[in-house]
């Protein structure tokens, strides 16, 4: 197993790790203490908080097998080389196995507070249930040859489906009613906060052991704290901060496509091209009525006006 070669990245990554795990840990309980306050879970859609523990019981199978069975850590040897890390951290498991507990919590509110007419659609009932079906069939495949990796693999594409499903039903809801009362916003805000942290644990290592398996040796984890967690809180942000009836769907997909699309052209080094595509962008934003762009689109717009290569830091 690889060690560290650098110290102060080895602090780095374990304090990213721990942020990563607060961040995540303490975004349970605003929505726990407002359903406590209100009584009354209307508003937080049931069907979110059931893909939710089943995302968050398979990443916790997937980070402890991975983090405490020197077999399966083994294979992962065999598997990626045994110059690599694991990938998988302590504060990994201890946020799964809060997760679940704070999650759990959560449908037990559900059942004892008031919820009007919601309840748990049979789609949601359907694809959790296909979901442990498939984990059960692929556990009893995995036990005649003891491909554990393998099977660790499957719980991880299940908490990778989940992540990709689960706010949806919450987007579509607050949409509908026009309303996000009953959903807490601390939620978001926290886990998109330990998202990103958890992205930037990921980088340290792999700057460190000057490899970048660690991505595609956990594509659950990257998906997880970077991809499409990181741009369904973007959406949700956006349609909590903005009177929800002032814009449609494509609007709001948009404007996280838009922030998406300058993150991104930010990042890229030739500073020449990135301001040329970057006021390209500005100006076809500047044909939609987007009060959440309007402000910064002005903004960049003078800046490339002044100086068409201007450099930005």
């Amino acid at each position: 197993m690889a060690s560290w070669n650098s110290f102060p990245l080895q602090v780095t990554y374990e304090a990213l790790g721990w942020f990563a795990f607060v961040s995540w840990s303490i975004s349970f309980y605003p929505q726990v203490i407002l359903n406590f306050r209100r009584k009354s879970v209307v508003g937080l859609n049931f069907d979110f908080v059931l893909l939710n523990l089943t995302k968050h019981s398979s990443y916790l199978i997937y980070n402890a097998s991975l983090y405490f069975s020197s077999a399966i850590q083994n294979q992962y040897f065999e598997k990626y080389g045994y110059g690599e890390m694991i990938p998988v951290a302590a504060n990994d498991v201890a946020f799964s196995i809060h997760a679940v507990l704070l999650t759990a919590i959560t449908l037990f509110q559900i059942a004892i507070y008031e919820r009007g007419s919601q309840k748990v659609s049979k789609i949601s009932i359907g694809i959790v249930s296909v979901a442990w079906l498939i984990a059960a069939v692929c556990f009893f495949i995995a036990l005649s040859n003891h491909s554990w990796l393998w099977l660790l693999s499957i719980f991880n594409t299940i908490q990778v489906v989940m992540t990709i499903i689960k706010y949806i039903p919450q987007v579509v809801m607050n949409f509908l009613r026009k309303s996000t009362d009953g959903f807490s916003i601390g939620n978001i805000l926290l886990d998109l906060s330990g998202g990103i942290a958890n992205y930037g644990q990921m980088v340290v290592q792999s700057i460190d052991q000057n490899s970048w398996v660690n991505f595609y040796g956990n594509i659950g984890k990257v998906l997880l704290s970077l991809v499409w967690e990181a741009l369904l809180s973007i959406i949700l942000l956006i349609s909590y901060f903005i009177v929800v009836s002032y814009f449609s769907f494509p609007y709001i997909f948009l404007a996280v496509a838009v922030l998406v699309l300058i993150l991104v052209l930010f990042s890229i080094h030739y500073s020449n091209l990135r301001v040329i595509l970057l006021c390209f962008l500005v100006e076809k934003i500047k044909f939609f009525d987007m009060r959440v762009m309007t402000y910064y689109s002005n903004r960049v717009l003078d800046a490339c006006t002044e100086n068409p290569i201007l450099h930005f830091a």
